[in-house]
């Protein structure tokens, strides 16, 4: 039996999801189908899914799903982009409080569709090699290099993500180098198994390793992905990092029908 579905595209810094307005659970959980639906070729197109669910604690819910079908961890683009749709449904004004897999994060949204997500707070850093590895919401590898153009990311970054020691998990990888007083960031992800334009744990998580490290001494960082500029601000805090804020321009591209 087919059903015509209706979907949002929306894009932040080039980080692009399908979104799908779920509060009267019109969509199922279906791995072939959601991996279908991200397909460039044969779907929709996405780095992901998303689903907008109703919650008994605060504003709306977030079900996040890679574009290999499974639902994955936090995605920080695709929670700004979520906090615009909830805005375009009318569910939200300016502020907001949603749940995700890794719990609650606060939001604020501006007339222009520029979004400040909180993050979730960051305790543990640890040093593989001569690299880090953190969890921003999702897990991440950064490895800071001299020139980020110089990267065969989806060679580097799968060589690393299938690795031993994170193969059965999987992980994200950041490459990054600082240059003008902004970050310059190229990331692989897991689950999309190759380079995206943008990847907002992974902004999150280079910006406080880049802190972590004692390389820069300002509390805000500017990041500069291949799909445009984001914003970190942090507190340092005596177990980690809080008061984590991810912050930039969120777009919908359009709206459509599809049967599946």
């Amino acid at each position: 039996m087919t059903q015509q579905l209706q979907f949002y595209k929306y894009q932040g810094t080039g980080n692009d999801f399908v979104i799908i307005d779920n509060r009267k659970q019109v969509f199922k959980n279906d791995t072939k189908l959601v991996k279908k639906l991200c397909n460039r070729k044969f779907g929709i197109g996405a780095d992901g899914l998303i689903c907008l669910e109703n919650s008994n604690k605060v504003d709306f819910k977030m079900l996040y799903y890679n574009a290999d079908g499974r639902e994955s961890s936090m995605c920080g683009n695709g929670g700004r982009c979520i906090v615009a749709f909830a805005k375009y449904l009318g569910l939200i004004s300016e502020q907001c409080t949603f749940e995700a897999v890794d719990g609650l994060h606060q939001a604020i949204i501006d007339t222009e569709n520029q979004v400040e997500l909180k993050m979730t707070d960051v305790h543990k850093i640890n040093y593989f090699d001569n690299d880090i590895v953190l969890d921003t919401g999702s897990p991440h590898y950064v490895s800071f290099v001299e020139n980020t153009k110089n990267i065969d990311v989806p060679k580097k970054g799968a060589e690393i993500r299938y690795s031993e020691a994170f193969k059965t998990e999987g992980i994200n990888v950041n490459f990054a180098h600082l240059a003008d007083n902004k970050l310059n960031i190229r990331t692989y992800e897991r689950g999309v198994e190759d380079e995206t334009l943008s990847c907002g744990t992974g902004v999150t998580a280079v910006a406080i390793a880049h802190a972590y490290q004692n390389l820069v001494s300002t509390n805000t960082v500017d990041i500069e992905t291949l799909g445009g500029n984001l914003k970190v601000k942090f507190e340092k805090s005596t177990s980690g990092y809080k008061n984590i804020w991810l912050i930039g321009p969120v777009e919908m591209v359009f709206k459509g029908e599809i049967e599946c």
